[in-house]
């Protein structure tokens, strides 16, 4: 019988460990300090500084980006000028402090975000950034988001931009980094004005373009049509203020030049850190009865291979 249940524990550690993320169980042991090799066909990854960072504050910025894990990266610095190059009305005074590391991808990759400091970008989540970066025309990249210390997250994604543009060697269209911006900004208004998720503002502005790709609004009054249908679909209660700022932008969007078909696809792709995502699954208690059931059923099951 001990045998019997030995093997009944060795299945149920296997399980829990396919259940959770690799790294949840491994050490770090490791002692190879190789570097990555270097991209040759895309380049290598690019790192924008906040103008306003300290030496003490970009040093930290640096460990939480692992610069020196690369091999070799390219670094840039963005400023409040940089601002009011992008965004219409960015305050080219503004002090810039968020920080990232771009890393361009094989064409179909799609959007691969990671907030690295959590704790420090306090209103702008990676589906956000996803939507707005997608919005301004930014695909098929890995983007790392780093501060030192709390900050919106705002100025990060005019980080992006000037990265892009240096990576690629293309020129954002200003006129979509612009309604981008202001995508971010609403989108963060509303998360906090209506008391709902990041998820759901996520799912809400996705929703909207999709819509938006599929019927091809003509007027200012279908784009509204389509925002009041996502909102009752997800059960999103907007002031009048709010609903009215995200039908707005919604038509704005609605007559750029995007392939929402595309940008569907890339949003398919995106990710999110591991603290973002598994940060919170480990106190969810509801989480852990779950799998406690589950592994209740497992072990009656497996005892009957027993008798």
């Amino acid at each position: 019988m001990k045998k019997k249940w030995i093997s009944i524990m060795a299945l149920f550690v296997l399980m829990v460990s396919m259940m959770l993320p690799m790294n949840a169980f491994a050490a770090d042991n490791s002692t190879d300090n190789s570097q990555k090799a270097i991209n040759e066909k895309l380049g290598v990854p690019i790192i924008v500084y906040g103008a306003n960072l300290s030496e003490s504050e970009k040093a930290t910025v640096k460990e939480a980006l692992q610069v020196e894990d690369e091999a070799e990266v390219d670094e840039i610095t963005v400023s409040g000028e940089d601002l009011a190059k992008y965004i219409s009305d960015g305050n080219p005074s503004s002090r810039m402090y968020s920080s990232a590391k771009i890393t361009r991808e094989d064409a179909g990759k799609g959007l691969i975000i990671s907030i690295v400091t959590p704790d420090n970008i306090t209103q702008v989540t990676s589906e956000m950034y996803a939507n707005a970066m997608l919005t301004a025309g930014i695909e098929d990249a890995t983007v790392e988001i780093a501060a030192p210390k709390p900050v919106t997250g705002h100025s990060a994604l005019v980080g992006i931009y000037k990265a892009y543009e240096v990576k690629t060697g293309e020129t954002l269209n200003t006129e979509r980094t612009d309604v981008a911006n202001d995508e971010l900004s609403v989108a963060t208004q509303i998360a906090e004005n209506a008391n709902v998720s990041d998820e759901q503002i996520a799912e809400l502005l996705t929703g909207i373009k999709k819509q938006i790709a599929e019927l091809n609004p003509a007027t200012k009054e279908e784009v509204e049509k389509i925002v009041e249908d996502q909102l009752a679909n997800l059960n999103i209660e907007l002031s009048e203020q709010d609903r009215q700022l995200l039908v707005d932008l919604m038509d704005r969007i609605s007559k750029l030049d995007i392939d929402f078909s595309k940008l569907s696809d890339q949003l398919t792709e995106l990710t999110s850190t591991f603290e973002e995502k598994y940060g919170e699954l480990f106190q969810d208690e509801g989480f852990w009865n779950g799998v406690k059931n589950f592994f209740n059923k497992l072990i009656d099951t497996i005892s009957t291979w027993f008798k």
